[in-house]
């Protein structure tokens, strides 16, 4: 009966959460650029409620921006790439990692400069 009930607040959340969704939102601007015989391609739009996207791309990655404006107001910006090494995003919004220790940097040095004799 416990888990029915979880289930059941956690559909009623996302429905709560549904309702602050701007669901009259248009799309102001687009533009699309269908693959090419090369794959090269390209798209952007933008919509009434402040979101803009637009990407391009090949066969090698693809490199794009994304904007919104957060539910607290905040204008979100995201630059991202994605290649053959993963997805690289960029955001101030995005958390930091703290520095690595000097000592961590150090012993990283250490071991790279003396290889293990095998």
């Amino acid at each position: 009966m416990f888990k029915l009930t979880l289930c059941l607040f956690a559909v009623l959340l996302a429905c709560v959460q549904a309702d602050n969704i701007d669901k009259n939102a248009q799309i102001v601007s687009e533009k699309n650029d269908p693959a090419d015989a090369d794959g090269n391609y390209q798209y952007s739009f933008e919509t009434s409620n402040g979101i803009q996207a637009q990407e391009a791309g090949n066969p090698n990655g693809v490199s794009g921006t994304v904007a919104w404006v957060s539910p607290e107001g905040e204008q979100i910006s995201l630059q991202y790439t994605a290649d053959e090494n993963g997805y690289h995003p960029v955001g101030s919004h995005l958390p930091v990692p703290p520095p690595i220790p000097d000592a961590i940097l150090r012993s990283l040095q250490y071991n790279a400069e003396h290889p293990q004799q095998i």
